[in-house]
């Protein structure tokens, strides 16, 4: 599987009292990488929307290994885990910059149309920037 990375710095606003990042930034930071994947191969998510489809989210799992703490530099690693007619699984490794794992997970999401909210399959295209 070839993945793709963003590096960011754990903000202050993701932190606890103690400075450590909380649980429910995780999934943000996986639609960030994941925006960038796309990006990255050409297929930009703005231009999806354009063409009148959406990637819903219809699960999330994240395992939580060690804490992310704030002002601490990470790599999100996001790669496609697999890939269907009409859906989507990436998979996604927190790192800390030793390389430390500091949690996994993965989001499953399906393409629907815009106009009815009803699954699709992927356009060629996207389905070619998407394979795994």
């Amino acid at each position: 599987m070839k993945s793709f990375a963003v590096t960011l710095r754990v903000r202050y606003a993701e932190t606890d009292q103690m400075g450590v990042a909380h649980h429910a930034v995780y999934p943000v930071w996986f639609e960030l990488a994941r925006s960038e994947l796309a990006r990255a191969r050409g297929v930009p998510y703005a231009s999806w929307e354009q063409r009148g489809f959406f990637l819903v989210v219809t699960e999330v799992r994240c395992r939580y290994l060690k804490p992310a703490r704030y002002d601490q530099l990470i790599t999100v690693e996001v790669a496609v885990a697999s890939l269907k007619s009409r859906g989507v699984v990436f998979s996604y490794r927190v790192k800390d910059e030793s390389g430390q794992l500091l949690a996994e997970g993965e989001t499953h999401h399906v393409l629907v149309g815009q106009k009815d909210g009803r699954p699709t399959a992927f356009p060629a295209d996207l389905a070619q920037a998407l394979q795994p």
